[in-house]
């Protein structure tokens, strides 16, 4: 009896460390099982992250190669092989209406064959604004920045004749021409066609057969509805009506001449220059080349406006300071 007693006990001791096992056992089961998908929820929200990174990346790069094809296709379309190119030099700085003056200039050189545009911006680095505008230009474009030294920058209120503009900007296009442009099969007229100028298509063709510098009237300019070469019998420039400073050496606007590149290389020092008085800076550069007697007149002997010195209006922004002044602005995460 007693030893029946006995082997029910240990038998019952048997069952409940059984029990004991397989429940601890399942609850390891049961463990294991979430680790794993825990585990795996973990490697599908890594994976799916990776899928939609490589997603936007393709995206990104069919944008990207849709843009580069259109541009590429376009400069072929225009490309003249029996043409120069004419190198459109053009500074500019930050400001509320930046972007649109240079979407109205890409939107014109956009028509014109053989034509590379050269931006430089007042500013120690490249902005994000003017890449994303070259880039879907569909234009030949070469991006430089350089930065106007703080002694020569315009303070707040100080009138925009108070000092030169862009002189180390185009300085710094005149260098990359050279060092990239030196070669002497690189045919091509250099013209500074500053942002906040309007120009005809027909300009570009007058440019297109400058051998030296060829200048040409500018309307809107000095105080002038058009101010222009004055051109004797023989075709030659023998002076300016110029209302502003005539007495200069080359009383002409920026807009009003061109230059073809070998001058520039020939003359490898010749820039423009901070040691000038105002409105010298055209005389600065046209000195250091040519000679009034050289000057080849254009645009039909200089009876033809196809440039014009608009200037936008600056806008009137008072509603946008009281929002900065709030810390807020209307253009977030947009470009104006």
């Amino acid at each position: 009896m007693f030893s029946s007693i006995t082997n029910y006990k240990s038998l019952d001791m048997f069952n409940k460390r059984r029990i004991m096992f397989y429940f601890c056992f399942l609850v390891l089961l049961v463990f294991w099982f979430v680790g794993i998908r825990s585990k795996d929820a973990s490697r599908y929200q890594d994976l799916k992250q990776i899928l939609e990174h490589t997603k936007q990346e393709l995206k990104i790069k069919s944008i990207n190669y849709n843009n580069l094809k259109e541009r590429f296709e376009s400069i072929c379309d225009k490309w003249q092989p029996n043409n120069p190119v004419i190198y459109a030099i053009t500074p500019t700085y930050k400001r509320p209406v930046q972007r649109a003056e240079l979407t109205r200039l890409s939107n014109t050189f956009r028509l014109i064959n053989n034509f590379h545009w050269i931006i430089v911006e007042d500013s120690e680095m490249k902005t994000s604004l003017v890449a994303n505008l070259l880039f879907r230009s569909h234009l030949n474009y070469t991006h430089l920045a350089i930065g106007t030294p703080v002694e020569w920058k315009r303070k707040l209120k100080e009138p925009k004749w108070k000092k030169p503009r862009g002189v180390k900007q185009r300085n710094k296009a005149l260098e990359w021409l050279r060092n990239n442009k030196a070669n002497e099969n690189d045919e091509g007229i250099v013209y500074f066609a500053d942002d906040d100028n309007t120009y005809s298509v027909d300009l570009f063709n007058e440019i297109r057969k400058v051998k030296g510098v060829g200048v040409w009237p500018v309307g809107l300019v000095g105080g002038l509805l058009v101010e222009k070469p004055l051109i004797n019998s023989k075709g030659k420039v023998i002076g300016w009506n110029s209302a502003w400073r005539p007495e200069r050496p080359f009383p002409v606007d920026m807009a009003g001449f061109a230059i073809n590149l070998k001058l520039l290389r020939n003359h490898s020092n010749a820039e423009f220059s901070w040691d000038v008085s105002r409105g010298y800076q055209e005389s600065a550069i046209l000195s250091q080349v040519t000679t009034i007697d050289q000057l080849e007149p254009l645009a039909d002997n200089c009876t033809k406006v196809y440039v014009w010195h608009t200037r936008t209006e600056e806008p009137i922004l008072k509603a946008e300071e009281k929002l900065k002044n709030r810390g807020l602005r209307s253009d977030m995460n947009i470009e104006v």
